[in-house]
């Protein structure tokens, strides 16, 4: 009964309005409390922000970083607002740590290239099946978290959010997985009314030459380049090209005889070809 619930609830968000998509994750959960942690690791949400008390930096919060209702500040790596008892919380081990701070310092750079503004937030853990190389290194999982958005009249979002695997191959290559969600909104509040909202979510998979923890950080931040780049034409053309497709069916710029000549012209190239 609870697998049938689960589908027939994602079955239900995928039909609901993907701007009130948290919203209406909340009352699912509320709903059936039962469902509550399969379904918030199976849904991507809009990445909300919290300041770092510690640093007085932003940092991205999702089901990664969260324990009960705190998340954890990659730069402090403490929980906010703190729980009664933090060493029992879920913390990476501290060569996963010291990984964790070179990778938000080295995305901190990518975003500030490729979205010239915005926020980001990079979590590593320990994978729960762990794969060891010849060197003794581990492999770990981790996601990578981007979001910006504008807060105008032709207001947007833009959510990013990539969970990768890392898994070491005993002949010194790397097998990474990246599963990609984009979403995003756009919407405007002045005289003329819009509203597009919406994910993509695609998973890609690369093997890669290792030597140390910087490699991973490159060879992950190389993927995720690539990868979002494919999502953000793919986007474009179902966001545009469509909206474009659509409005020229429903009102042509072209004059009625220019319209004709082109379809004479058409028909007296096929019967051409015919002749051949």
């Amino acid at each position: 009964m609870s697998e049938e619930a689960f589908d027939a609830s994602l079955d239900l968000l995928r039909r609901l309005d993907p701007k009130k998509i948290k919203k209406n994750l909340d009352n699912l959960c509320r709903l059936q409390p039962e469902l509550a942690e399969d379904l918030l690791s199976s849904v991507d949400t809009p990445l909300r922000a919290e300041v770092c008390q510690s640093s007085g930096k932003s940092y991205l919060c999702c089901d990664y970083n969260r324990d009960g209702d705190s998340f954890r500040s990659p730069y402090s790596n403490e929980y906010y607002p703190a729980i009664e008892d933090e060493a029992e919380a879920p913390h990476p081990s501290s060569y996963l740590r010291q990984l964790e701070m070179q990778a938000n310092d080295s995305f901190d750079i990518y975003r500030e290239l490729y979205y010239e503004g915005g926020i980001s937030s990079v979590y590593l853990w320990d994978a729960e099946d762990e794969v060891v190389d010849k060197s003794g290194r581990i492999g770990f999982d981790g996601v990578v978290l981007l979001k910006k958005s504008i807060d105008n009249d032709s207001g947007g979002a833009w959510d990013s959010i990539h969970v990768f695997e890392v898994q070491p191959k005993i002949n010194g290559d790397a097998s990474y997985k990246l599963t990609s969600t984009i979403i995003l909104d756009l919407s405007t509040s002045n005289d003329i009314d819009m509203y597009l909202s919406g994910n993509l979510t695609r998973q890609t998979t690369r093997e890669a030459k290792y030597t140390d923890a910087a490699s991973h950080v490159a060879n992950i931040g190389s993927l995720i380049e690539d990868t979002e780049g494919k999502l953000r034409n793919m986007l474009q053309e179902v966001y545009f090209g469509k909206t474009k497709d659509i409005v020229g069916d429903l009102r042509s710029i072209e004059k009625l005889n220019v319209k004709e000549d082109q379809k004479l012209k058409h028909q007296e190239m096929i019967k051409e070809f015919e002749k051949i």
